[in-house]
């Protein structure tokens, strides 16, 4: 076959070492040598001998998820192959966590990860039980993370000097040692004459980095399986 469609660019090239990489801007590769865990419904091509199991939250993460809306509804890859992930053409990017590292990231913009990592879904402080997004996955451990956003992130630093405010439908993600607090940005006076519609933003302080997306999230569609 001849053609733009079958040139170098598109066309993907043998596995060189197992592992996650970024086939394209759109999609995550993942040869896989034992097991990986990625979300449930990710896939979109494999080759090699697989094999995809849901994976179950324990009745505490169930009870977390009905509670919060918040949730990784993941599937565990086993097995000796290549693996292809994405989700809806969602920019694709992968961050390296090393030991001590602390990365707290929104469920849904979780693609994959390698099994080496752990996560648990905490609530983040300072946010009580109000707004969206505000219970977040915390991954530790050393490996990969897969990771979709709409659009191109914004990675902002955060100081001492400069804390950061962040719409709470538009965060991603942070790094370790940050603190968070709920800001509330107009007076109660504004709110009633109808407000600006950035009545609160979530506020991160200290030493590190939060990750944005460039919009506020779309309302949640139910996932099909």
């Amino acid at each position: 076959m001849k053609g733009d469609l079958f040139s170098s660019e598109y066309v993907v090239g043998p596995a060189i070492a197992p592992g996650m990489s970024v086939e394209n801007s759109k999609c995550v590769k993942y040869t896989v040598d034992g097991e990986m865990f990625a979300r449930q419904g990710s896939m979109v091509a494999y080759r090699g001998d697989l094999r995809f199991e849901r994976r179950g939250q324990g009745v505490g993460g169930m009870l977390k998820r009905a509670v919060t809306g918040e949730g990784l509804p993941l599937m565990t890859v086993r097995g000796q192959g290549e693996a292809w992930f994405a989700q809806e053409a969602l920019n694709c990017f992968v961050v390296e966590v090393d030991p001590g590292d602390e990365f707290t990231v929104n469920g849904r913009n979780v693609l994959c990860f390698d099994a080496t990592l752990s996560y648990e879904i905490r609530t983040v402080k300072g946010s009580g039980i109000a707004g969206g997004g505000l219970f977040n996955s915390v991954f530790t451990g050393q490996g990969l993370l897969g990771l979709v956003c709409e659009g191109s992130p914004l990675v902002i630093p955060v100081t001492p000097q400069q804390p950061v405010y962040v719409d709470t439908d538009a965060i991603v993600g942070w790094t370790a040692r940050l603190r968070t607090s709920l800001h509330r940005s107009q007076s109660f006076g504004s709110m009633l004459r109808g407000g600006s519609g950035e009545a609160v933003q979530l506020m991160l302080e200290g030493e590190g980095y939060v990750v944005v997306r460039p919009s506020e999230a779309a309302p949640h569609r139910p996932q099909q399986h």
